[in-house]
């Protein structure tokens, strides 16, 4: 992969862990090819919390940009600057990719890139967006939503995920893991998952589940259960599902098969097992199953999968 531009648009009122967001994730791995740049309207914008940033790059950057990333900003009343709405409507036309990380979303609804698509932004402002925007297809119970050339992430740390999506898209799930695990993230997690977490912090007296998590996860080629998770836990089944959903906004098995697929991605891109071996150490069982769930995740097949990663690493491409 040649050099990847990356503009991060900065707006008066940007939240300032949106900016940092794609910051970190892109550049926190010595070696990735990416080049990230803040560019606003100004040379100093002010942050939602009063701080004072400089901005070192002009709208220009929106010009040359492979991705154009939009940071969340406030109030989302804000009318969004011209100067912004024709370089977002410009880099689509030519074939960036767009997106925007939290209240973002409504810079590129406001450039009318939602326009008929699905979309997403903090659950606190999803109706708003909706209001302002009836033509955008609001998706409220996802971590962010891909429409190939145009993406949008839940509140806050969902960006986190849909840039961890974008580097697995881009470079493949061996390295989307390598900078989750540099930035002490959770490995990447599927955009359809809640974004609300009722009980995203442990409640007095209760423990956390990221324990169990790790078990399972070191255990992923063997048939791990549901019962055998809430055993591990101390918990009934049934309330072992109630916090699983809680801690994760999703249900066991479904944790249990992304985190499956995303093992089988890494061990297509990094080894020259066959589809068989593969299946097997993943916890996919066979090659047909394996080859069901790609179609499913990721519209495409295991070898096709391998050939489009593979190279990244000099794997041969065994079948």
């Amino acid at each position: 992969m040649d050099t990847h531009r990356i503009a991060v648009v900065a707006l008066d009122g940007v939240t300032a862990l949106d900016l940092a967001i794609p910051l970190d994730v892109f550049t926190v791995e010595p070696g990735l090819p990416y080049e990230v740049r803040i560019c606003g309207l100004a040379e100093r914008v002010t942050a939602s919390s009063g701080l004072t940033m400089a901005i070192d790059h002009g709208l220009d950057t929106m010009d040359e940009a492979d991705t154009v990333i939009v940071a969340g900003y406030q109030p989302v009343q804000r009318p969004v600057p011209a100067a912004v709405l024709d370089g977002l409507v410009a880099g689509l036309g030519r074939g960036a990719r767009v997106a925007s990380i939290c209240t973002g979303a409504f810079a590129l609804a406001a450039a009318g890139l939602l326009d008929g698509r699905r979309a997403t932004t903090h659950w606190q402002h999803l109706g708003d967006l909706e209001a302002q925007f009836p033509l955008v297809q609001i998706d409220r119970d996802v971590l962010y939503v891909d429409n190939g050339d145009v993406l949008t992430s839940a509140g806050m740390c969902c960006g986190i995920d849909m840039c961890l999506y974008m580097v697995m898209r881009d470079l493949g799930a061996a390295t989307a893991n390598r900078v989750a695990r540099a930035l002490v993230a959770p490995p990447h997690r599927e955009g359809g998952q809640a974004q609300y977490v009722p009980a995203a912090v442990a409640m007095v007296g209760e423990a956390s589940l990221a324990a169990t998590r790790a078990w399972a996860l070191n255990r992923l080629s063997e048939p791990v259960t549901v019962p055998e998770m809430a055993k591990h836990a101390r918990m009934s089944v049934r309330t072992f599902m109630r916090r699983f959903a809680d801690e994760t906004g999703t249900t066991p098995l479904q944790w249990l098969v992304n985190a499956r697929i995303t093992a089988a991605r890494e061990l297509l891109e990094t080894t020259d097992y066959s589809i068989d071996r593969v299946a097997q150490k993943s916890g996919l069982g066979s090659a047909a199953n394996l080859r069901l769930h790609f179609r499913r995740s990721l519209a495409t097949t295991p070898t096709a999968y391998r050939q489009t990663f593979a190279c990244h690493y000099g794997t041969a491409a065994a079948v």
